[in-house]
């Protein structure tokens, strides 16, 4: 072990060069942090603060230093506290009914997703199964699994995530996205439109865009996708009338299409 300022520290043996992609960055535990956090860490040697990159003077942290700060905070079996949002009423979730998981390790390099590091992309593989819109660099497809009112997914043509791609594109996703949700608003049924990317699965850029059902407050805000993981499901054609709401404002920039697979 290396005792660096402020507490011990751990780093792996990679001899790759650069802070980025060495890992070999440094971290730091608190004083009075509980005995096992050090140990969690991977095995990593310290690197002088004035070595890595800063903005406005504040060091950037690196991905072990976020990380021994997490278990810091957790309890001994490594469970951070339950999130202040269980207590308000969009919460699915009885407060006192919650176990939080453990924290798992780090895991770095993180493994490649769809579409990366030579794992096959299934949307460039299947470039039209269930497409219902289209142009050259876009394509629009409802999801059929989703249960609430409202649910598609905006993807580019082109294998790219969404820092790829240029400011024309980035442009024309603002464009399309603005269309759908102010088309889908209009409806009763839909309360507001969410536009989220996670991107953690797939590297082939997918904007999800999901409605919420009106008049379902509790409903509202970033557990969406949980409630829909557990309303009841949506009728196809019911789905399909909706959807066709966000094909029509899309009309002048591409071609509607009838969805295939």
């Amino acid at each position: 072990e290396v005792r660096g300022a402020g507490g011990w520290s751990r780093t792996n043996t990679s001899t790759l060069e650069g802070w980025r992609s060495s890992r070999l960055s440094y971290a730091r535990v608190r004083p009075g942090a509980r005995d096992d956090v050090a140990a969690y860490l991977p095995l990593r040697r310290v690197v002088p603060s004035a070595a890595r990159p800063s903005l406005g003077g504040v060091s950037i942290p690196t991905p072990q230093d976020f990380y021994a700060r997490a278990l810091a905070h957790a309890d001994d079996g490594r469970r951070l506290p339950p999130p202040p949002q269980s207590g308000w009423d969009i919460f699915p979730f009885e407060h006192e009914s919650l176990v939080v998981k453990p924290l798992g390790p780090l895991t770095l390099p993180e493994p490649p997703r769809s579409g990366e590091g030579g794992a096959e992309c299934w949307r460039c593989s299947n470039p039209d199964q269930g497409v219902v819109w289209a142009n050259d660099r876009w394509t629009l497809l409802p999801l059929t699994d989703a249960q609430v009112p409202f649910a598609v997914m905006l993807q580019p043509r082109e294998h790219l995530d969404l820092g790829d791609l240029d400011d024309a594109m980035a442009a024309e996703l603002g464009v399309l996205t603005n269309r759908v949700a102010r088309a889908v608003e209009a409806l009763d049924l839909v309360g507001r439109v969410h536009v989220y990317r996670f991107g953690d699965g797939g590297a082939h850029l997918h904007m999800f865009l999901f409605g919420r059902p009106a008049g379902m407050l509790q409903l509202r805000g970033s557990f969406l996708t949980l409630w829909d993981e557990m309303l009841p499901a949506v009728p196809a054609a019911e789905r399909d009338e909706v959807t066709a709401v966000a094909v029509a404002a899309l009309a002048d920039l591409g071609a509607a299409r009838t969805a295939a697979g």
